[in-house]
């Protein structure tokens, strides 16, 4: 299997006419083959179109032809074998046993969409039937699905090259929806992007469906994503990333004659409040903590970058125990040049601010691109008033901020934007001040967490991988779990329809497995 360097629209693989992206080994600066020239206008306009055209025999294809392509499309990705992994592994610097996991997750993901496909619940059926003779006004025959909403932009994200690229929860939401997807392949990963986007032009091709089901796109800066959110055909927007871009793309899709949802996952600091009881008892907490923060270099979304706690002993304790741990840590490649320069522009920040102390730094650098993980303390005083301190830093770093009492904490806590997780380490003497706190880290927070670190989101039914401005632009929304699907779906409601043009799905002769809500009841 050879890398081509093409741009996959539709079935067909073709070489770009603009600048070009390369790959690059991050762990020794070098470029890597074969280039990809970007897509040009009329690249874009033909994966579009492609889309648009493929969008109404796609959305009503049973639930069943879509859970076989989720899972031929796992399928084929598992196919490739060892040099996914190898061309991943070049691209990224993460180590072979994360990509395995990562690979498994990918695949793991498509077939959590395809189970719940085959469920039925993911269309919300409901049913009220006629009342002709209610008084004083009969009722008519209501019945209401959900559908799809139309082709999706998919923003391949830096830090998953796979969970959340070309095959991830943004593209296999939006197929299980019914909504074909067109990808922009992040620059950092081009070739593991080229094979998964090859894996996934077979399973459409081996599934019987339209070309257009699914394109993959290349290019340089920002033009060609800014391209495709303001395409007309284009209904909705998956992205993982960087506040400035997901903010860019938010305001390029609320400027077109037909404004469109964004779906941005964009910033978090993740917040920890430690106890003193748990803090008292510590059984790993310390050990915990270092592990969490420099997982993967802590290029995580839900990586704990900011720690709060009241001053005293134990905090000192603590503080101390997790310095001498994180010196020993040894620094990590990360995942491309870029992302490496902005860590350590954002530890050069809290370094050098006169209210921030440096606690620890892990052990020196050895090598280009190499994150050097830092642990920061700053006074809960000084934290409130410097917004600069909120700003989130990717990568191993943390800043615990130090409060003279519980009423001190909460208000740092209201300070804070909306955040994916929110974490309380505590034991059974914290649980008064934890039920004080609590009704506001869900205001603040996606997910809530008790003793365990936020690195680790679990691909279930119940997880939510979202949270309030800016960890997400809408925080009804996860990218994660089953109910991701629902970004891609809107309500319709059919009146009085005669079965014969109702969806399969609401007439009375529902040839799936699903059991739609009569009047209200289940």
């Amino acid at each position: 299997m050879i890398l081509e360097g093409k741009l996959l629209i539709g079935q067909s693989a073709v070489r770009g006419t603009e600048a070009a992206v390369h790959g690059v080994n991050p762990a020794k600066n070098q470029l890597l083959e074969p280039d990809y020239p970007g897509a040009s206008q009329a690249d874009i306009e033909r994966a579009c179109q492609l889309a648009s055209d493929a969008f109404d025999g796609f959305r009503i294809t049973s639930p069943l032809q879509r859970a076989e392509l989720l899972e031929a499309i796992a399928s084929e990705i598992e196919a490739i074998g060892q040099p996914l992994i190898e061309r991943a592994q070049l691209e990224s610097g993460l180590p072979e046993a994360r990509l395995i996991g990562e690979r498994g997750r990918t695949c793991n993901q498509l077939r959590l969409f395809a189970g719940l496909l085959r469920s039925g619940a993911w269309q919300e059926l409901r049913i009220d039937p006629a009342l002709p003779s209610r008084t004083p006004l009969p009722r008519s025959d209501l019945r209401y699905q959900l559908m799809p909403l139309g082709p999706v932009a998919v923003f391949g994200a830096s830090n998953f090259p796979l969970a959340f690229s070309v095959a991830g929860g943004d593209t296999a939401s939006a197929l299980a929806a019914g909504c074909p997807v067109v990808v922009k392949g992040h620059p950092a990963h081009p070739g593991t992007s080229e094979w998964v986007g090859r894996a996934i032009q077979r399973a459409v091709a081996s599934c019987g469906l339209e070309d257009g089901v699914f394109s993959l796109l290349f290019g340089e800066g920002n033009a060609l994503g800014q391209a495709l959110v303001a395409d007309p055909r284009i209904k909705a927007v998956g992205f993982t990333g960087s506040r400035g871009g997901g903010m860019a793309l938010m305001q390029i899709a609320q400027s077109r004659p037909e404004p469109i949802p964004v779906y941005a996952e964009m910033s978090s600091i993740n917040p920890v409040i430690l106890f003193n009881g748990a803090l008292q008892q510590d059984e790993g907490v310390t050990q915990g903590f270092v592990t969490s923060l420099t997982l993967g270099a802590g290029q995580f979304c839900t990586n704990p970058g900011l720690l709060l706690a009241v001053e005293g002993a134990e905090l000192n304790q603590f503080l101390s125990q997790a310095g001498e741990l994180l010196s020993t840590q040894v620094a990590q490649t990360m995942l491309t040049p870029g992302i490496h320069s902005a860590y350590e522009q954002g530890v050069a920040v809290l370094a050098a601010h006169p209210a921030v102390t440096t606690l620890a730094r892990g052990c020196s650098t050895t090598g280009p691109n190499q994150c050097q993980p830092g642990l920061f303390q700053v006074q809960a005083d000084a934290f409130i008033q410097n917004p600069l301190l909120h700003n989130e830093v990717f990568g191993a770093a943390c800043l615990v901020v130090s409060c003279r009492d519980y009423a001190q904490l909460k208000q740092v806590l209201e300070q804070l934007e909306g955040q994916l997780t929110a974490t309380l380490f505590m034991d059974e003497s914290d649980l008064p001040r934890a039920k004080e706190i609590f009704p506001l880290l869900e205001r603040k927070a996606g997910r809530i967490l008790a003793n365990s670190w936020p690195t680790g989101v679990e691909v279930t039914h119940a997880m939510v991988h979202g949270g309030p401005f800016p960890a997400t632009s809408d925080s009804r929304s996860t990218s994660v779990g089953s109910s991701a699907i629902r970004r891609f779906q809107r309500p319709v409601c059919y009146q009085d329809i005669p079965d014969a043009l109702l969806p399969d799905s609401l007439k009375d002769s529902n040839p799936y497995a699903m059991k739609p809500v009569i009047d209200g009841a289940h």
